[in-house]
């Protein structure tokens, strides 16, 4: 993969960030370092992608390293479910009404894009808010592209469902360039996949899931939603394309 991803930011190895996501994943060591080794970390592998840490992420990485294990699933309701040999081929969602941090970023690429945007949200979580705390890591993390004559634009929404504790009285980023919107129930198809996620990656995963479905669906035909779960370290990372129905 030449860029990191989103899932990258989110966590970076095996020995530092939590895996245990989704119950086939193994108990993970306690998460070791202080601030500037964590940061540094974060830095090594970033550097490789072409990604840049600033220096006032230390403090969101130790936040979210120290709480790990404190995740919410975004709440859904399985509408439908399509089986081909005993293996899940899509399942159809929805998901309720309820209060997300968005934050819109246009860099080169789809991939540089959901990192500058996760590390805004990132601190956002981490007391960068009117709250004055950490608020709590909610999954998946979702991204919002549109594709156009086979393109990706370059406007990319990134976007993080408040824990179930703030959904009454959300609290204000600091940040302007995060909205709080309360968004009215949505109705996706969802595929999992496993690995990194990219713009090739993803364009794959819209190629096949369109195959599966067939083109007389009623869904959106240019806008698509990706969903992480998981960091690198994991082999077999979970990650979901989403249609949205229309």
């Amino acid at each position: 993969m030449a860029l990191i991803s989103l899932d990258d930011l989110e966590g970076l190895d095996e020995d530092l960030l939590d895996d245990d996501i989704t119950d086939d994943i193994t108990d993970n060591p306690e998460p070791i370092g202080g601030e500037e080794a964590l940061l540094s970390h974060w830095r090594a592998v970033a550097s490789t992608h072409q990604v840049s840490v600033p220096t006032e992420m230390a403090g969101p990485i130790q936040e979210m390293t120290s709480n790990h294990q404190q995740r919410e699933t975004v709440p859904y309701t399985t509408v439908d479910r399509h089986e081909k040999l005993g293996a899940v081929q899509w399942e159809e969602r929805e998901y309720p009404s309820g209060f997300w941090a968005v934050v819109t970023d246009r860099e080169d690429l789809y991939e540089q894009s959901i990192s500058t945007g996760f590390m805004k949200i990132m601190r956002f979580i981490c007391k960068e808010n009117s709250a004055g705390r950490y608020l709590g890591m909610t999954v998946p993390v979702v991204s919002q592209v549109r594709v156009t004559d086979g393109q990706f634009d370059k406007d990319v929404q990134t976007s993080f469902y408040l824990p179930a504790e703030f959904q009454a009285t959300p609290p204000t980023p600091s940040n302007h360039d995060i909205t709080i919107l309360h968004r009215q129930p949505i109705r996706i198809i969802a595929r999992t996949f496993y690995g990194t996620t990219n713009e090739e990656t993803v364009s794959a995963q819209i190629d096949q899931l369109w195959e599966i479905l067939g083109v007389a669906v009623s869904v959106a035909r240019s806008d698509y939603m990706v969903a992480a779960y998981e960091n690198p370290a994991v082999p077999r990372r979970r990650n979901e394309i989403w249609f949205i129905r229309q």
